[in-house]
């Protein structure tokens, strides 16, 4: 929120210019809107378009009231009055006029009318009165959604916005393919209030502007009527073999392409019994890759008898609809929708893509059983069994330890743990949608820091897993697997990404996550990596039954420093 402060013509007060990016509410239409005034002295907030009320500040000629002068006021219903409007019988907002006389209060949606009776114009295709404005750059078009400079017309009434070249498109639609029995009118002032006001096709909020059958009771959504109108008909597509036909109307039914239920406009098959699939489902990829399996998996309806459990939300898989399948690995399925979530699906459609066989292998080994590995310049490291409790390992930066394995260049200190060294090239893992590549030193800087994508914590030095967009993760984050077993909790761990506005706060550290999180108890990546043995050291109790201890900030920086530097 913005404030310039400023005179506003017909009120006494400076006011403050306010641009709310989340919408003002004004307290003379009750609407949202982004620019507007606000005044700190009546504590009251107007939109731009709505001024015209300060024009007048005082009406002796309204037809409702004769005799008596209407005053505005800024600052409510006075305290002995009735704050009701005395012709709408709604409640006044701060902005109304009053009659000191008869005591009595009028809102401006009444008196408005009257105020602007001249300027008014009567469109056939709208039912209220409209006043011609410009749209600036802030106001947008509700029937063609764009925010672009001109005239057009505006309803003080219902809040409709239009430029004046769309009103060209009002028009009525005679024959609709998908309601072909009867003409679809134009509604400009929302869904009647006998009818479902969201969209019959998609389900999306109709607004203002709407294709309507009186008849059928029948909404359409501008995009679905004119826009963009979905096919009545599917041929062709990977999830069914027959000719699938849109039902256009409201119905309950489960989808078998992914077992969920469904309220409107299913696509269905005539040769099969009438099986139905959501409009979406309908387009489901056959062969996909996903980011908590290894191998391709497969759509297949149905998914046949046995008891299968989600490899992404690890809840039950009703067999008797469809999922996708793993055939390599016999007893591997995931949901339908989980398999094409954005998170755990690059998007790319595999079906009749050959499958390439890629090198994964971090090192060739050489015949004195030796190997020559991607990270380092020199050859011939050796593996030594013995370890080296000073060192640490160059990829993960621990250190090595007494009793660990590990490789060792004979020109140079350059360490590896066993396991580290045969990290492979590449993987799939949940963090990201995109296949992971295997670096070294290579780390993506954001505001002067290098972080890790799903921790947020600063990286060490050593190796990382990349995607393609750029996104990188250290080894802790990119080798947990889910589900997780951590001590602190008795059930099952699962990876979750939080959307925008959604904050889950840690029970290991009290802190707020606003982007990954390990588990509906929610852990940070942080401190999912901790042992128990650690956890003595820096605070973290695991009691059965109970949320583990929250940390002070103090120790969770304590915490992570030993989380990256200690065994």
């Amino acid at each position: 929120m913005t404030y310039e402060l400023e005179e506003l013509e017909g009120h006494e007060h400076l006011v403050s210019r306010v641009k709310h990016h989340d919408g003002l509410e004004c307290d003379a239409c009750d609407r949202l809107n982004v620019d507007g005034y606000s005044c700190s002295e009546c504590k009251f907030n107007i939109h731009v378009a709505c001024t015209f009320v300060f024009d007048k500040q005082e009406i002796v000629d309204h037809p409702s009231h004769d005799g008596h002068s209407l005053k505005l006021l800024t600052t409510g219903a006075p305290d002995h009055t009735d704050p009701k409007c005395h012709l709408c019988g709604n409640n006044t907002k701060r902005l109304l006029f009053h009659c000191s006389v008869c005591q009595l209060n009028l809102d401006i949606f009444c008196i408005a009318d009257h105020l602007l009776g001249p300027e008014y114009l009567n469109m056939p295709w709208h039912p209220h009165p409209l006043l011609c404005f410009d749209f600036g750059s802030r106001n947008w078009c509700d029937f063609c959604n764009e925010n672009y400079e001109g005239q057009g017309y505006l309803c003080y009434r219902c809040g409709l916005r239009i430029h004046e070249k769309c009103v060209v498109e009002l028009q009525e639609i005679t024959q609709h393919p998908s309601h072909v029995r009867h003409p679809l009118k134009l509604l400009t002032s929302g869904a009647p209030n006998y009818t479902n006001p969201r969209c019959h096709i998609c389900g999306e909020d109709t607004g203002n502007l709407l294709y309507h059958c009186d008849i059928c009771k029948f909404n359409l959504d501008l995009q679905c009527a004119i826009k963009s109108s979905p096919p009545v008909a599917l041929s062709n597509m990977k999830v069914h073999e027959h000719t699938l036909t849109l039902m256009p109307k409201l119905i309950s039914f489960v989808c078998d392409a992914c077992g969920t239920k469904g309220d409107r406009s299913p696509y269905i098959c005539v040769q099969c019994d009438f099986m139905t699939f959501h409009q979406k489902c309908a387009r489901l990829p056959r062969v996909i890759h996903v980011n908590h399996h290894d191998h391709r998996v497969s759509f297949k309806y149905p998914l046949g008898p046995g008891d299968w459990r989600c490899g992404v939300c690890w809840d039950e898989i009703d067999w008797s609809y469809g999922a996708y399948s793993c055939s390599l690995c016999s007893r591997y399925a995931i949901h339908s929708l989980c398999a094409t979530r954005d998170d755990v699906w690059d998007g790319e459609e595999l079906d009749g893509v050959p499958e390439e066989i890629e090198d994964i292998e971090p090192f060739k080994r050489n015949d004195d059983n030796t190997i020559d590995h991607f990270s380092h310049r020199h050859n011939h490291m050796s593996l030594d069994k013995g370890g080296e409790e000073s060192s640490f390992c160059k990829a993960c930066a621990h250190p090595i330890g007494s009793s660990s394995s590990l490789y060792k260049c004979s020109e140079c200190s350059f360490i590896l743990h066993e396991t580290c060294a045969n990290l492979p090239m590449k993987k799939r893992h949940f963090l990201s949608p995109q296949p992971l590549t295997l670096s070294y030193h290579r780390l993506q800087r954001r505001w002067g820091v290098e972080i890790c994508e799903a921790c947020q914590q600063i990286f060490c030095k050593g190796f990382i897993y990349s995607s393609y967009l750029e996104e990188n993760f250290d080894l802790p984050c990119s080798s947990i697997t889910v589900p997780f077993i951590h001590g602190s909790h008795d059930h099952h761990l699962l990876y979750l990404k939080l959307e925008n506005g959604n904050v889950k706060t840690c029970q290991g550290c009290g802190i707020d996550e606003k982007r990954v999180a390990i588990g509906t108890m929610i852990i940070h990546s942080l401190f999912v990596m901790v042992t128990k043995k650690q956890a003595a050291n820096i605070g973290v109790i695991f009691v059965k039954e109970r949320p583990i201890q929250k940390l002070g900030s103090t120790l969770v920086t304590i915490a992570g420093s030993l989380y990256m530097f200690c065994v």
